[in-house]
């Protein structure tokens, strides 16, 4: 195998680049992170997981005229992505209350949103990236109103698309986060759902239960994270899991 060059390392994937030009290859990790990687631990089999959940929803998103950065899955670890200006925001939508949310406002985990709530985090780890304004946005030129604009609706679509997605398998999405880049076409440009969607970026629970199946599994030790990825991605169609293969699931090709 070609040695490949490394664009850029984060907790849990690594950016190659790609066979042509303005593209790369996104590997998935094993690794686990929390609390700004304050905890960490390499979880076998995770990143096999997050890779095809993440282009199921890509998929999806691109099929209904959503642009993603995504273009195909190449393995069980890897995808081919376009490259694209990442903007230093990282996008959340709440549904219901949970996480920092709670802890900011006193409100009691689980009370349900009267709307969707959209909120904005600068995407820098040394400062836990914070929560900032749209008037932060503008005065510091991470993006234009116009682009805020585009971002907002964008968000609302895919929580439209991934709410209805989890509801139809017995699963209610609670909050989750994605990240906008810009891809470049001539002189023209347009902004795409980058990163990835995954139990790694969501708040997932069981609708009947409230069995949490995310990473709040890892942060709070709730047990295995693989079996809860593995429960998602069974109800989803995205794998399918006997008793024996909870540890290590089959992939549908």
């Amino acid at each position: 195998m070609p040695r490949r060059t490394k664009v850029y390392e984060g907790k849990a994937k690594i950016l190659y680049e790609g066979p042509e030009p303005g593209t790369l290859v996104q590997y998935f990790k094993d690794d686990a992170t929390a609390f700004n990687a304050k905890k960490k631990e390499i979880i076998e089999g995770k990143g096999v997981l997050n890779n095809r959940l993440s282009e199921f929803f890509m998929s999806g998103l691109n099929n209904i005229g959503i642009p993603t950065h995504f273009l195909k899955r190449l393995n069980m670890r890897e995808q081919l992505i376009s490259s694209c200006e990442i903007i230093p925001l990282e996008i959340i939508v709440r549904n219901f209350a949970a996480g920092t949310l709670c802890d900011r406002l006193g409100l009691e985990e689980g009370t349900q949103l009267s709307r969707p709530l959209v909120e904005y985090c600068y995407k820098d780890d040394s400062l836990g990236d914070p929560l900032v304004s749209e008037e932060h946005i503008a005065a510091f030129g991470w993006a234009s109103h116009q682009e805020m604009d585009e971002i907002l609706s964008l968000a609302l679509r895919v929580n439209d698309f991934m709410s209805g997605i989890f509801y139809g398998v017995g699963i209610r999405l609670v909050d989750f986060k994605i990240e906008i880049g810009k891809v470049f076409e001539a002189e023209f440009q347009r902004l795409v759902i980058a990163d990835e969607i995954s139990p790694d970026s969501c708040r997932l629970w069981d609708i009947d239960s409230g069995k949490k199946l995310d990473k709040d599994v890892f942060r709070r030790d709730l047990g295995s994270l693989t079996d809860a990825y593995a429960e998602v991605a069974k109800r989803l169609g995205v794998i399918q899991a006997t008793k024996s293969q909870l540890t290590e699931p089959r992939l549908v090709k």
